[in-house]
């Protein structure tokens, strides 16, 4: 292995390593959770932690990683040596518009006067909706006719 190789796989660890203790920390997760919210194994996030792994890891379970737990995956590509854009929008392409609520959100947790009780709860409800069961399309078609 050669020295880069070695010195990446000890900077993606590290990265793992520090997002597994804060979501220990300020969630209070375990490593059940943290793999049930990410979508990533607990098998795959020890390997990760350990270094222990041939080939990098797929983009995708980094991404899925880093939004479960609220990460900017741009860290974990940094750590890996990955391009940061590669995974982004495409250059040229504007963002696709957000829902106005989503903004207010988004803005009520970068605010220093908002309270941390109140951004866990915000995070906590933001990760509920994103990650429950889709309703079947009849079931929110009777939801509609009802009002």
């Amino acid at each position: 292995m050669t020295e880069t190789a070695n010195a990446r796989k000890i900077a993606f660890a590290t990265f793992v390593r520090r997002a597994l203790d804060e979501a220990r920390a300020t969630r209070a997760w375990s490593g059940t959770e943290v793999s049930r919210r990410t979508g990533v194994s607990r098998q795959t996030i020890n390997r990760w932690v350990r270094g222990d792994w041939a080939s990098d890891p797929e983009a995708e379970r980094v991404v899925a990683f880093c939004e479960g737990l609220g990460l900017n995956p741009a860290a974990a590509f940094a750590a890996l040596g990955w391009d940061r854009t590669a995974a982004g929008p495409r250059a040229g392409q504007p963002a696709p518009p957000m829902d106005p609520d989503v903004e207010a959100l988004l803005r009520r947790l970068v605010d220093p006067n908002v309270s941390d009780a109140e951004k866990f709860h915000i995070r906590e409800t933001i990760r509920y909706l994103a990650y429950r069961p889709t309703l079947p399309v009849d079931v929110r078609k009777r939801g509609n006719q009802a009002g």
